[in-house]
């Protein structure tokens, strides 16, 4: 590929990288919140950390629609509107990208509804919420099958790392919510 006509790619597979890695912090700082975890050894202040995690969910969005955007520019694979809003709908590798396109209506409801918080009940809020455990996991995978970068030892062991941290602070928000049950 040249690089004018490489651009678009290379755009699309940093976007989805970044966007990844912030949907990544945002599902942790979520959890160390919700789990009441400490960082350095104590816990900051909770306007703070909450505007955080905000702040990662929201360029979250934002780097998956730049990602979004530069897969329909490329011209390399040849995506078209149906192949990156339908699930199985593209002929490139159709369940690698079925898990990012769910993946995307899971990030959409989940930033939509809080945005919205204030102004739907508690519940739904919470319910729609806990779309972000599926929305980390098919964001992963869709990163492990459909990323061309999936096959390096940075990503692979990035993807280690966050998955054993959000299954770390899950099992730590899970044995305190037992524990409060039982106690």
């Amino acid at each position: 590929m040249a690089p004018t006509t490489a651009l678009p790619w290379y755009v699309a597979r940093a976007a989805g990288l970044i966007g990844w890695a912030l949907l990544t912090a945002s599902v942790v700082w979520g959890l160390a919140i919700s789990t009441k975890a400490k960082a350095f050894g104590r816990r900051p202040r909770p306007a703070w950390t909450l505007d955080l995690h905000r702040f990662f969910g929201g360029l979250a969005l934002i780097f998956t629609a730049v990602h979004v955007g530069a897969i329909l520019v490329d011209t390399y694979v040849n995506f078209d509107l149906l192949s990156v809003l339908v699930p199985f709908a593209s002929s490139w590798r159709p369940t690698a990208v079925a898990w990012g396109v769910v993946a995307l209506y899971l990030l959409l409801a989940v930033e939509l509804t809080s945005l919205a918080r204030s102004r739907i009940p508690r519940r739904w809020w919470r319910a729609v919420h806990f779309a972000s455990f599926p929305l980390f996991a098919m964001a992963t995978v869709h990163a492990l099958t459909a990323g061309t970068d999936a096959g390096t030892w940075a990503f692979e062991g990035a993807a280690t790392l966050a998955v054993l941290a959000v299954g770390g602070l899950t099992a730590n928000g899970f044995g305190r919510s037992q524990q409060h049950m039982c106690c």
